[in-house]
């Protein structure tokens, strides 16, 4: 099994929670942390916007990748979502299978 983390922004803490709570709840992630309090600078629609947001850090496999970044994308609030999906090369053999436990019967 290769694990993945996906990185994601959300409008506020409350946002990311629900995005989080649906994927956990669809067993695309077995875990997702909330970290409120970014700032984020970056160009959109011609301009540089600056602006409050909350990351979501989803640890799934790599097989549901695509699946949870659909879902993300169905729920979320922004037209472009930021979902970017990292490789995870290692890690505690026990956590590894645990996100595999936790996420081996995800919803179609």
């Amino acid at each position: 099994m290769a694990a993945f983390l996906l990185y994601v922004t959300a409008s506020s803490r409350e946002e990311a929670l629900r995005l989080g709570r649906a994927l956990v709840e669809e067993r695309l992630a077995a875990c997702v942390n909330v970290l409120d309090g970014m700032t984020s600078i970056y160009h959109w629609q011609g301009k540089v916007e600056e602006g409050s947001e909350a990351v979501l850090i989803l640890k799934t496999r790599e097989e549901l990748v695509a699946k949870a970044t659909d879902r993300l994308r169905d729920l979320h609030s922004y037209d472009c979502p930021c979902v970017l999906a990292l490789p995870v090369s290692q890690g505690n053999p026990g956590f590894l299978a645990w996100i595999e436990s936790e996420t081996a019967t995800s919803l179609p």
